[in-house]
Parts: C-alpha cells; sequence; structure tokens
C-alpha cells in the first residue's frame, strides 16, 4: 500500500475544507489551533493502471500550512511533517510522497537527523519526494505545449527560475541533453549554485528576473513565488509559454495576457478515474483524472514494487533516473496536463 502527504494552501482553505469533511471542530479555528492539530489520514482509495493492476492508497493530512513559514512557527512545521511521516509509516504504507512544502521543509531543515517520532523509529526508505518524476513531467511540458504554441525549441530561449533546486537543476539537465532548445536562462537566489549548475552544463546565461523575462519564449517557474513579484505580461516575447510549477499554483491570475499561456506545471491526467476525495480538495479541475506528479510517483513506485525513496536529497536527479520513472509513467497510463 502507498502513502501521500499533503497539506492545503492556506488557513482559510484549511477552514473550508474541515468543514466539508465533517471537522466541524476544526473549522473556526485559528493558526495557533493548526499548529498542535494532529496527522490524519482523511481518504482511501484504489488506483486502477491500465495494465489492469489494482492498488490501494492513503492520503495523510498533515494539517501544515504556509502561513505557518510566514509567522515563523518552524519548529511547528517540522514537527508537522515528522508526525504526518510517523502517521503513515505506523499505518504501514510501503512508499509514501512528500506533496508540496513537505519535501522543501524535510530538505531545507535536515530533517533525516530526526530519526525517532514518539515510538517510532523513521525508515526513510519509504518516502519519496517524488521530484523526479514532477521534473520529468515538467520537461514534457515545454516539449509539447511548446509545439501545441508553435514555439521552435530549436530556436527558443527557455529561462528556468529556480534554477538550482531540486526540480530546477534536473529541469535544466533534461533540456540540456534531451533536446536542442536554443539557450538557457538560469535564475536563482544562491549565485554559488548557479556558477556551479552552469559548470555541469556547459552552457546557460546567469541572470535576474527582470533581465531574463524579455528575453525568454518560455518561463520554467519552480520557485516559491516571493510576495510582491509581478510579472508584466507586456515585456515578455510573444507566444509566451509560462509553466507554473510551484504550490499553490497562483501565476495564472497574475498574468492575463492573450499571448501568454500559464500552464500548470507538474500536472498528470491519468487514463483512468480514481474514486478519491483529495483531488476536490486541492480544486483540480478533473479531480478524478488530474493529480500532482510528486504523488503520482508514490503510485508508480508501488505499481512497479520499487519500495525505495527513488527521489531523495537536494540535486540527485539525474536524465537516467527520469527516463526510468517517466516510462513507468507512460505504462501505467499517465501524461503530463497540456490544457490551459
Amino acid at each position: 500500500m502507498f502513502g501521500l502527504i499533503g497539506h492545503l494552501t492556506s488557513l482559510e482553505h484549511a477552514q473550508a475544507v474541515a468543514q466539508e469533511l465533517g471537522y466541524s471542530e476544526y473549522a473556526n479555528e485559528g493558526l495557533d489551533f493548526w499548529c498542535s492539530a494532529p496527522s490524519l489520514i482523511v481518504d482511501d482509495f484504489t488506483v486502477t493502471s491500465i495494465t489492469g493492476q489494482v492498488i490501494q492508497g492513503r492520503y495523510v493530512e498533515s494539517c501544515f500550512l504556509p502561513e505557518m513559514l510566514a509567522n515563523r512557527r518552524i519548529k511547528a512545521a517540522i514537527r508537522k511533517i515528522l508526525n504526518a511521516m510517523a502517521t503513515a509509516q505506523k499505518s504501514g504504507l510501503d512508499i509514501t510522497a512528500l506533496g508540496g512544502f513537505s519535501s522543501i521543509i524535510f530538505e531545507n531543515f535536515n530533517l533525516k537527523q530526526h530519526t525517532r517520532v514518539r515510538n517510532v523509529e523513521l525508515d526513510f526508505e519509504r518516502f519519496t519526494t517524488g521530484n523526479t518524476h514532477t521534473a520529468y513531467i515538467i520537461c514534457r511540458q515545454v516539449e509539447q505545449a511548446s509545439a501545441k504554441l508553435g514555439i521552435d525549441l530549436s530556436r527558443a530561449t527557455v529561462a528556468v527560475c529556480g534554477a538550482t533546486g531540486d526540480i530546477g537543476s534536473a529541469v535544466c539537465r533534461w533540456l540540456d541533453a534531451k533536446t536542442d532548445v536554443a539557450d538557457l536562462l538560469l535564475i536563482a537566489r544562491n549565485q554559488e549554485r548557479l556558477i556551479s549548475l552552469q559548470a555541469e552544463l556547459g552552457r546557460g546565461k546567469i541572470l535576474g528576473l527582470e533581465e531574463a523575462l524579455p528575453l525568454a519564449d518560455i518561463i520554467v517557474w519552480v520557485a516559491s513565488m516571493p510576495k510582491g513579484v509581478e510579472i508584466d505580461a507586456t515585456v515578455l516575447p510573444k507566444p509566451c509559454l509560462l509553466i507554473d510549477g510551484g504550490y499553490p499554483k497562483n501565476l495564472d491570475s497574475k498574468i492575463q495576457h492573450p499571448d501568454v499561456r500559464v500552464l500548470k506545471g507538474g500536472i498528470v491526467e491519468h487514463s483512468l478515474d480514481i474514486d478519491w476525495k483529495i483531488m476536490e480538495i486541492v480544486e483540480m479541475d478533473v479531480p478524478d483524472r488530474q493529480l500532482f506528479a510528486c504523488f503520482a510517483e508514490a503510485i508508480l513506485l508501488e505499481f512497479e514494487q520499487w519500495h525505495t525513496n527513488f527521489s531523495w536529497g537536494r540535486n540527485q536527479i539525474t536524465v537516467a533516473k527520469m527516463e526510468q520513472i517517466g516510462q513507468a509513467s507512460l505504462k501505467h497510463g499517465f501524461k503530463p496536463l497540456l490544457t490551459w
């Protein structure tokens, strides 16, 4: 059996979902309450592959909220992720994906040093960030959506914002090795890591966001959206493809221009319906078919019986691993979301 660890996008969202799921005692509570709320298994479901294989899954709600980071409640955020992992492991789940901020918190705060949570000795082999499949799907979205828009990759400039992150660096490696993209623009806060990535690729221009936007035919956004950042659509080339790989996804509400298409990055569509509640909770357009690629990685690992931390650590994703998970993705009926 596989598991998915997730969280909601805001306090307001969490209160509304709690009411909908019948947890009325959570619905009117503020951030202090959510900082102490326990992780919960809120959904059990089955997933069927196009091969006919059927597997069982569970969704663990961590009760983490992004406001915990904004309000300097780091200890609460760390506790949320570790407790959710312990809940998943105690439930007998063989492989569990850390969705959204869960994997970011794990890496940024070095949670691998916390091997024991209450009476549970965490077995990190049972967990995956899902980042390899996410990076693969984003790259396929770049390739397929650009063709739909008539953007020739051999003449195109692709800007990767968040290029030194786990997903961003993997996207850069794929675009360099597997496509004939004309130029890569590397955008991130850490200059030392940018220089290292540029040296690894043997190409790419290091630019700031404002410098890069007027040059980019395609923008892959895999960095957290800083508060106050605005993208002026009038400075972008036309047509322009923008792939929003963040969570929560909000670039489509910030950029309104008929020649700038914003695609929800890192989202897959399954060939068969999945009877679950969780994708309605996170407001997917087609909740029975669409899901985050990081969650789909846990599903694929369960289908293939690869019970191992397939995606783990920082900047360890190789093109070969992306190809491996990509082949499993196609085998079991997943495809990149290509609607905007």
